[in-house]
């Protein structure tokens, strides 16, 4: 009878453990982030200068548009995906001219860097919950500028 209860200990102290470490696993993937990262053209004019952009969807207009922005047409240059896994930093070439590095500090927090010509214009360090929008960006000739616009999806 000893046997048999100590067995049962065991026994559920081992479903216990998988159950822990299961759990464990659960959280780390919980914790790798999934962005959209787009690239967009903002102008005062009605069409892009390049055909192959074309205009964003309406909610990341509606973002961008809620910002104190001087421009009135924005326009999709490329548009990539990212998952980032806690710890990790992963790299995107949005254009020629264009890429981003992200790092994923945990807890929704990343470190956005922007590298435009291949020189650093924007570091940033921002959360960014489930659903949230964040637009960082330059000037660019003629009036016009560029947008890199990360939104988490999940």
């Amino acid at each position: 009878m000893n046997v048999s209860r100590a067995s049962a200990k065991l026994l559920l102290w081992f479903i216990i453990s998988i159950f822990i470490v299961g759990l464990g696993e659960a959280q780390v993937s919980a914790q790798d982030l999934k962005l959209e990262v787009q690239l967009v053209w903002a102008t005062n004019d009605k069409q892009s200068p390049d055909s192959k952009h074309t205009p964003v969807d309406a909610d990341i207009r509606k973002k961008l548009e809620e910002l104190p922005l001087k421009w009135t047409n924005y326009f999709r240059v490329n548009r990539n995906l990212l998952e980032v896994p806690a710890g990790s930093t992963k790299k995107a070439s949005l254009s020629e001219k264009c890429s981003l590095e992200v790092k994923n500090v945990g807890h929704s927090l990343i470190e956005v860097s922007l590298f435009g010509k291949g020189e650093q214009v924007v570091k940033r360090t921002q959360s960014i919950p489930k659903g949230e929008t964040l637009a960082l960006g330059g000037n660019a000739p003629n009036s016009t500028a560029w947008l890199v616009v990360l939104r988490r999806k999940e």
